[in-house]
């Protein structure tokens, strides 16, 4: 009879336990979209392309970056980004550029703001970049 109690107690116990481990996880914050450019060319074979989520107003502050080897453009693009890593005082935005051989020969001049401005899904323009 008091072994039928302490497995009863221990079944209660650890019930209630499980009950108390409720744990939601906040779903993550989900920035797509497509980069390309207007100039009607096409890219060079072995040209690769780089975009990345910036904080706009500190220089150099990369929050999530890719890159890879593309044929054609316009390039879609998407990043996961976990929620509790976003911070509202900061302003997010895509660049983005395409580079052959080690030169830069595609890249963004304008800002393409996201995230805190309620838009996760952008088309970044590209511009071509003058021969040196």
């Amino acid at each position: 009879m008091i072994s039928m109690m302490k497995k009863s107690v221990a079944l209660l116990c650890l019930m209630v336990l499980t009950a108390c481990v409720t744990v939601e996880e906040k779903p993550p914050v989900v920035v797509n979209g497509a980069a390309g450019y207007l100039e009607r060319l096409a890219l060079p074979q072995g040209s690769a392309i780089t975009i990345a989520i910036i904080d706009l107003d500190t220089p150099g502050s990369i929050i999530a970056q890719k890159s890879f080897d593309i044929v054609r453009a316009p390039v879609p693009f998407k990043f996961l980004l976990p929620a509790d890593s976003i911070d509202s005082s900061v302003n997010y935005g895509v660049v983005a550029m395409i580079q052959y051989q080690g030169q830069v020969i595609f890249q963004t001049y304008d800002r393409f703001p996201v995230i805190n401005n309620d838009k996760y899904t952008t088309e970044v323009l590209m511009k071509a970049v003058p021969a040196p």
